[in-house]
């Protein structure tokens, strides 16, 4: 524990209105509907890592509602009118980040989404195919227009049937200039964000919320968690932490793919990004060791990585990887997140099934507007 001088708990830790646990998509979205309601409150936000833990800072970009294969598996799941409003959610929170920071800020590229299909994968892939009039017409409440197609293999992938399905209304966003432009709009509007602090445990009263951290024990009226991924260590909710291993390869000269793509139901995804590949996905190969909070990577998944990068994406180009990393996404037996208030001062807003990008500017909306 640090010993506080009175300058510092009086400066960041008095009289704080609004505790934020989490400085992801989420919580940023969270303070900046808290300080739009409330101008005058004090809002701060705690994050346990140097920069956004988690997934914000980790994700592949991509500003997706669904593959067709995802829609058709979740149709099997869930009434139409729950699928129906989990692609709302989607496309209402894509807007709402677009609006908040502009698409020139997080580089916004509306160049379509496709989904892929291994050559192994024929009864999926003619099933999928089979289902676009009924996909589409259910979608078109949404996006107003027939959201999939049919398009050939311009890319000329490897090993795959020789068309994808293709969204439309799918598109790919720069990352961290996103979460950058976030948390300096966070910060202007009067929010202070401190990082390398953990939120270890805390107790309610009638009156206030008291919380421990690795360094520091201080009140607040109301605390707000936004952990996703880390939900289990701090709340008892059906929240499951995910792990997800991206790879990103150095330049590759006149590359010629360009836009989103979903490969194997899902399970991997790629991207073009700064005359890049960025591929991810994977932890279908090993669920219950990639069940896990701790960041890391693993042989297998790593070599599943690259090889679907050296005979499927790249077969005949020549490429190196750059850089290799993993995040921590939250996800459950219900893709619907939960936001909600768990007592009089403490709200959650949680278990974003690896649509972060997606929903998180609504849900930090709906978590805010909870108080």
């Amino acid at each position: 524990m640090m010993n506080l001088s009175y300058w510092e708990y009086k400066t960041w830790l008095s009289n704080i209105d609004y505790t934020i646990v989490g400085s992801g998509i989420v919580g940023l979205n969270t303070a900046l509907q808290l300080k739009k309601r409330f101008p005058q409150a004090k809002v701060l936000v705690l994050e346990k890592g140097i920069l956004p833990q988690g997934a914000s800072t980790k994700n592949a970009g991509f500003a997706c509602f669904g593959s067709i294969s995802e829609i058709l598996s979740d149709l099997k799941k869930h009434t139409e009118e729950e699928v129906l409003q989990l692609v709302q959610n989607r496309w209402e929170g894509i807007q709402l980040l677009r609006a908040n920071l502009g698409d020139k800020t997080i580089g916004y590229r509306n160049l379509g989404g496709h989904e892929v299909f291994l050559k192994e994968h024929q009864e999926l892939y003619q099933e999928c195919q089979s289902q676009l009039p009924r996909v589409n017409s259910l979608l078109k409440a949404v996006f107003k227009t027939e959201a999939f197609k049919v398009e050939d293999n311009i890319f000329n992938f490897k090993g795959i049937q020789q068309q994808y399905i293709t969204s439309t209304v799918e598109g790919q966003i720069d990352t961290g200039k996103m979460m950058e432009s976030l948390v300096a709009k966070v910060q202007q509007s009067g929010v202070t964000i401190l990082n390398a602090i953990t939120v270890e445990s805390f107790t309610e009263n009638s009156s206030h919320v008291s919380v421990k951290t690795n360094c520091f024990e201080f009140i607040t009226k109301n605390l707000l968690l936004a952990t996703n991924g880390f939900a289990a260590e701090l709340i008892a909710e059906n929240v499951k932490p995910s792990r997800a291993q991206v790879i990103i390869t150095k330049p590759i000269p006149d590359l010629k793919i360009k836009g989103t793509f979903h490969l194997d139901e899902g399970y991997y995804y790629f991207r073009n990004i700064d005359d890049r590949i960025l591929l991810g996905g994977g932890r279908n190969l090993n669920f219950k060791e990639e069940e896990t909070a701790a960041f890391g990577l693993t042989p297998l998944i790593q070599n599943s990585l690259e090889e679907i990068l050296a005979t499927v994406i790249l077969p005949s180009i020549p490429f190196e990887i750059d850089r290799r990393w993993s995040g921590i996404m939250g996800t459950g037996t219900h893709k619907r997140p939960i936001v909600k208030p768990l007592s009089d001062r403490v709200f959650c807003g949680v278990r974003m099934g690896g649509m972060g990008i997606a929903i998180g500017s609504l849900v930090g909306r709906n978590l805010a507007d909870l108080v």
